[in-house]
């Protein structure tokens, strides 16, 4: 670790930084930049890490999270692994109602497991600890209520508790959970696929040790991750048969489950309460001269395949990367190309995922074809796996 240097100067006035680096949103991707900054050499005093929740509040979130191995490999780098998660040796990918399915298994990739499924706050109270130990700055509760580009730098106003108001400066700014602001949310690519998630624990009679399930129905996907001895799942449907099902009592809405499923878990037995939230695209642009966007701010995905959170810790590995050099417009620069053929394939694979695959429409025909196929060439499968595990390399 470097020894913390003497503010940099802006260009305008000469006036003396307070970072060289503001993060706005300590979720898991704001975080992780924040380590993968230290560990690479910036002074931790030259890091500013600003959220609205408190690390304790954030602690408290249970929501599941699907992590690859490639996300466990960046979370190793700055000692945040292991985190209590539930490992997987198996994806099971599969069409209701139609032939063929495709099973992807971590002994054809020789690794101890495809990915891993934890939880929010789990990750959140790890990665918390890490930045703590290293001495970054945590300005939380506070929210950012907006951004001043200048030539030199960007000034961040910020509200903090009691609604105090200040404005802090910094060479570089990096929208990581939190919303974008302006121009960049003006050119932001949005879509609505009309339909939303309802997400629970539940239970079933045969659980498969260490396998996930992507099962493909008339309304969309639903996916069933292993986590301790129950299942994470995340069910896409319309929005006015979300509604029927956050209506209805428990053994109601498991038979409607089974029905959906069918039986490779057994029958369903227990479920938690139910959440629902609607889906849809929204890539934001890809940053100004002294404004950068990595995961949710850049972009928020339909949770088809899960890459979201792990799209979100790959930009952020490459931004600490770049910053660890310099924190100036030619990083920034860089990383926009560095990041633009990843981000672009795994926006467009769930984009398309999410419009073919997600409705009846004719070409879900084809989908059950596709996998039989996918399964018998281990070539495809292997790129598949690599898609999900590393993204594009």
């Amino acid at each position: 670790m470097s020894a913390p240097e003497a503010p940099p100067a802006a260009a305008t006035g000469g006036a003396p930084l307070d970072y060289d680096v503001a993060i706005c949103g300590a979720g898991p991707a704001g975080m992780a930049l924040a380590a993968l900054l230290a560990r690479r050499g910036v002074a931790p005093g030259r890091i500013a890490l600003i959220d609205a929740r408190t690390l304790q509040q954030a602690g408290n979130d249970p929501r599941s999270l699907a992590l690859s191995y490639g996300s466990r490999q960046i979370l190793e780098d700055i000692g945040c692994w292991p985190v209590p998660a539930t490992a997987i040796h198996q994806i099971h990918v599969s069409r209701r109602g139609q032939f063929g399915r495709s099973v992807i298994d971590r002994d054809e990739h020789k690794l101890e497991a495809l990915g891993y499924v934890s939880r929010y706050g789990a990750l959140v109270t790890e990665l918390g600890a890490a930045c703590e130990r290293v001495g970054i700055a945590a300005l939380r509760p506070a929210l950012v209520t907006g951004l001043d580009e200048q030539p030199g730098h960007v000034a961040v106003e910020i509200e903090e508790e009691g609604g105090v108001r200040r404005t802090l400066s910094a060479a570089i700014v990096v929208q990581a959970e939190g919303g974008l602001f302006g121009e960049q949310q003006a050119k932001s690519v949005q879509r609505d696929y009309g339909q939303t998630a309802i997400i629970a624990q539940v239970r079933s009679s045969a659980p498969v040790a260490h396998r996930a399930y992507e099962r493909f129905t008339a309304q969309g996907p639903l996916a069933l991750l292993p986590q301790d001895d129950e299942y994470s799942l995340v069910w896409c449907v319309r929005h006015d048969t979300a509604q029927a099902l956050l209506g209805l009592d428990d053994a109601a809405f498991l038979a409607q489950l089974g029905d959906a499923f069918g039986t490779r878990v057994g029958g369903f037995t227990g479920a938690t309460r139910r959440l629902a939230f609607p889906l849809g695209l929204n890539a934001g642009a890809q940053g100004s001269a002294r404004v950068a966007a990595i995961g949710n701010a850049a972009q928020t995905l339909h949770p088809v395949a899960g890459q979201g959170l792990n799209l979100g810790l790959r930009d952020a590995a490459v931004l600490a990367r770049l910053l660890a050099q310099g924190a100036n417009p030619a990083m920034l620069a860089q990383y926009a190309t560095l990041r633009k053929d990843d981000r672009g394939l795994t926006v467009r694979l769930t984009d398309t995922m999410a419009r073919v695959f997600a409705n009846d429409s004719p070409a879900q025909a084809l989908l059950g074809a596709s996998l039989a196929a996918i399964d018998l060439f281990s070539p495809a499968r292997g790129v598949l796996a690599e898609l999900m595990m590393y993204g594009r390399r």
